[in-house]
């Protein structure tokens, strides 16, 4: 289941107005002179969090755009996720898709008439799916407490999942940085992906019986995200979106008769930290995981929900190398496959006219597999393999591992004269950027 313009060196904001220009991207008129690249992000970078890391750069990403699984969110909703202490949101990635990962499990509990994982697991495609959509955690409570077919539409689902236990579709939001190294919400655009011919054609199972004693209750959450840091930012979001979601289900009567328990957990970016902490949830209770935060410990969790029986739902983990792993039918997503995101990008990347591309991911299986996925969308879209240049970056506990290695690489993409460069990174990836224009590769504005 689961770009730049021309900069010598960003020693000052005057120095980067003063070189950056406009039109072709590797020519200068008669002295051929190169104008440097622009620059694109993905989901991990395209942050207000990643942008702090710019403080002493000024307007460094000014133009720097990119693609992230985004669905216009209300401002009620917005509101109501910031309310939940701490507070102090920038940023609202992926925070709808850990309202809707609660709420879809609280369902299929629901449904199932019991708190036990595997059998909450047989349901949680088919509360997406069916004829008869209910909206929102009240009326779809409400239609599985009665036995009644329950489709969910929340924050971000809008449509069923796939036999892969993820969407079928998903919304993107083209998004921009601005002057202030911030994202500019003036320029954010929305587009659709995926298709609902997609949709899981497997009837799922019978619901529990009527007047059926619940079993198991109360139903017990456990988050498996990483903690706030200063490289996982945006995960703050997630978990004040997965807490609101507990409140909601609970105002509403909770599940199987009793309020929703939620234990709090870290997956710590870190294989040995998810592993040992997947055994202590599971000792304290925990019938349902919602995590882990990326791609990489998620595919490290899986054999330990496996060997734990456990169901454990991710509103982050997007490589598309989710989608076919082997997890016992136990691991599900409300993250889009980075199938859909590859696509995006490509198109994004070609449309701005891209002739040579580098494509830089860290080198786990988010950044390594999207940059893949790129590279084979550009391809297929017209542009040769020497045209395309792609690099991996090493990290170690969510942060790089060695600056020198993003030196060398940064000169190695300068050398190439690329127009387009993406790097795809959380916000580690920012020293990337300073990297790359330390070696003169201009990002263009």
């Amino acid at each position: 289941m689961r770009m730049s313009r021309a900069l010598a060196l960003f020693t000052s904001t005057s120095l980067l107005l003063a070189i950056t220009a406009c039109g072709d991207p590797n020519t200068d008129g008669a002295n051929n002179r190169y104008l440097g690249a622009y620059l694109y992000g993905a989901d991990g970078n395209m942050i207000n969090p990643f942008g702090e890391k710019f403080d002493k750069h000024a307007g460094l990403l000014a133009g720097m755009k990119g693609t992230r699984p985004l669905t216009p969110l209300s401002d009620d909703f917005k509101a109501r996720v910031s309310a939940v202490p701490p507070g102090g949101l920038t940023d609202y990635n992926y925070a709808g898709e850990a309202y809707d990962a609660v709420v879809i499990a609280a369902l299929a509990a629901q449904v199932a008439g019991t708190t036990d994982p595997k059998t909450i697991a047989k349901h949680i495609v088919g509360v997406t799916t069916g004829d008869t959509v209910c909206q929102g955690v009240s009326e779809c409570l409400q239609r599985a407490r009665d036995r009644q077919d329950v489709a969910y539409r929340g924050v971000t689902v809008r449509s069923g999942f796939t036999e892969a236990g993820e969407p079928s579709t998903t919304s993107y939001g083209t998004v921009h940085f601005g002057s202030s190294n911030q994202l500019d919400s003036g320029k954010t655009e929305y587009l659709r992906a995926g298709s609902e011919s997609e949709v899981s054609k497997t009837l799922p199972p019978q619901p529990a019986a009527a007047g059926a004693r619940p079993a198991g209750a109360p139903l017990t959450i456990g988050l498996l995200m990483t903690k706030p840091n200063q490289q996982q930012a945006g995960s703050k979001a997630r978990i004040a979106a997965a807490r609101l979601a507990v409140d909601d289900l609970n105002a509403n009567g909770g599940i199987l008769g009793q309020p929703v328990k939620l234990l709090d957990g870290e997956d710590g970016a870190k294989k040995d930290v998810a592993i040992a902490e997947i055994a202590r949830l599971k000792g304290q209770g925990v019938h349902v995981l919602i995590g882990a935060s990326g791609s990489g410990v998620s595919t490290d969790a899986i054999p330990e929900i496996r060997k734990h029986g456990l169901v454990m739902i991710s509103p982050s983990a997007t490589s598309a190398a989710l989608s076919k792993v082997e997890d016992d039918n136990l691991f599900f997503r409300t993250a889009p496959s980075d199938v859909l995101q590859a696509r995006a990008l490509a198109d994004m990347i070609m449309r701005d006219g891209a002739r040579k591309v580098v494509l830089i991911g860290k080198k786990d299986a988010y950044g390594t597999g999207l940059v893949e996925g790129v590279r084979n969308e550009l391809k297929a879209a017209g542009l040769d393999e020497a045209s395309i240049k792609t690099l991996a970056y090493e990290i170690e506990a969510g942060e790089v591992k060695d600056k020198n290695e993003l030196a060398a690489l940064a000169q190695e993409a300068r050398q190439f004269s690329p127009d387009g460069v993406l790097v795809v990174g959380l916000t580690e990836s920012a020293e990337m950027v300073k990297a790359l224009a330390n070696a003169g590769l201009g990002i263009r504005h």
